[in-house]
């Protein structure tokens, strides 16, 4: 017995087989960044068409559309941008209204989570691709954990979205009927959805929205041609007192 057990524990042994190869990290990221970008991309497609049909319809080729939706990406400012192209505006007032729009994304460069994207080209096109919507995703309480990998492949759906809506949009103007009414309203809409979501992760701290509020008021009677610059220098005014006066830590993302 005792040999035959030798000789049974002396065969060679199948070689084990290899644990499966772990699943790379890119994909899942992005499947969670694509479902994170979901709801703010449906707004997107519905103000890019909008966007789209408003540059056939101002005469300008299709492909300005895709264009400016690519290297501008500048949301609001675009549809600015067409006004003052088919009026031949000089170069300097179109930057300087460019800086005007958009001098909001010096704010949002406060609280960006820039810090936890890798890399020197991943930091240039995430600070490229800011918009309020990414903004105001990867700033939310449930983005604390995201990784770089994530909050890039959150900005690129978000800018693919925005730029393939408006091309398809200027393909397809023509085709969208005079009597459809309420695109225009699709970006406001989707700016409150937004807000929502951002006071539901303020936890109970009602003075944040409230000073913001009193900011916007006071930045429409007291500046009301430049109520959006005025109304972030104050926010940003208050904020800063409110912390020297009750010592209350900023939030970290």
């Amino acid at each position: 017995m005792r040999e035959s057990s030798a000789a049974v524990d002396s065969r060679p042994r199948p070689p084990m087989s290899a644990p499966p190869p772990a699943p790379s990290a890119t994909p899942s990221q992005a499947r969670a960044a694509l479902k994170d970008s979901a709801g703010a991309g449906l707004g997107f497609l519905v103000v890019g068409l909008a966007f789209g049909a408003l540059v056939t319809q101002s005469g300008l080729d299709w492909w300005w559309a895709g264009l400016s939706a690519t290297l501008a990406f500048g949301g609001s400012f675009e549809f600015l941008l067409i006004g003052m192209v088919t009026a031949a505006a000089p170069l300097a007032a179109i930057a300087l209204s460019a800086f005007m729009v958009n001098v909001r994304h010096v704010f949002y460069a406060l609280s960006f989570p820039l810090h936890r994207i890798s890399g020197r080209l991943g930091k240039t096109y995430s600070a490229f691709a800011l918009c309020d919507e990414a903004y105001a995703l990867a700033t939310g309480e449930q983005a604390r954990s995201w990784s770089s990998r994530r909050i890039l492949w959150l900005q690129f759906f978000l800018h693919l979205s925005w730029a393939g809506s408006a091309t398809a949009g200027a393909l397809l103007g023509s085709l969208i009927p005079d009597s459809v009414t309420g695109l225009d309203f699709a970006l406001t809409a989707l700016f409150a959805v937004l807000a929502l979501d951002a006071v539901r992760d303020l936890r109970g701290d009602l003075p944040t929205p409230v000073l913001a509020l009193l900011s916007a008021l006071a930045a429409r009677f007291l500046f009301p041609d430049q109520m959006l610059l005025a109304a972030f220098a104050l926010f940003a005014a208050a904020l800063l007192a409110r912390q020297l006066t009750t010592g209350r830590k900023p939030t970290h993302v």
